[in-house]
């Protein structure tokens, strides 16, 4: 059976909405989206990057993420098909191990816990595709990369690129 590694944040959770109506809601400042190159919080005014930062390492961030539209019926089929493991970067952010754990445990209750794998730095992990958000993620895997499309990765290049879970389901399924 073929192996699929996907992300979470970005991919399957809408992590950079939830922040942005979070920020909306409580400071409403524009956001700058043509500094988002590589990353989200470029976007953020100066006066702010501080706070937004420590709503990353706040307890619950992570647990109360909106799912991506199409994410769960696709994943599920994604798992009759492949070994499908869910790979996110959680260790920088030490209350997301807790928050990611239960998320997918909700939304995603036909995956066992060992296709969960919680780390810090995705270059140990080998299969045969992999969705992520992050350039720096797929540099290093050996299968088929696909980027998931982003703003902050909208200028990269040199990947096959999905855009949402209609695509993953016509490339996958």
């Amino acid at each position: 059976m073929e192996r699929i590694i996907i992300d979470m944040d970005e991919v399957m959770a809408d992590t950079m909405g939830a922040m942005f109506e979070w920020y909306a809601k409580n400071y409403g400042l524009p956001l700058d989206y043509s500094k988002m190159k590589g990353s989200w919080m470029l976007g953020i005014p100066d006066e702010h990057k501080d706070i937004v930062r420590q709503r990353l390492y706040s307890e619950g961030f992570f647990r109360h993420l909106p799912v991506m539209d199409g994410c769960i019926d696709v994943m599920d089929e994604l798992n009759k098909k492949y070994e499908v493991f869910i790979v996110s970067a959680a260790t920088e952010f030490p209350n997301s191990l807790r928050d990611k754990l239960e998320w997918l445990n909700e939304h995603f209750p036909f995956l066992s816990w060992r296709q969960l794998v919680l780390c810090g730095d995705k270059r140990m992990i080998a299969g045969d595709y992999m969705i992520d958000d992050h350039v720096r993620n797929l540099v290093h895997f050996k299968g088929k990369p696909y980027l998931y499309s982003t703003i902050m990765n909208k200028d990269d290049t040199g990947y096959e690129r999905i855009s949402n879970w209609q695509e993953v389901a016509e490339k996958l399924l």
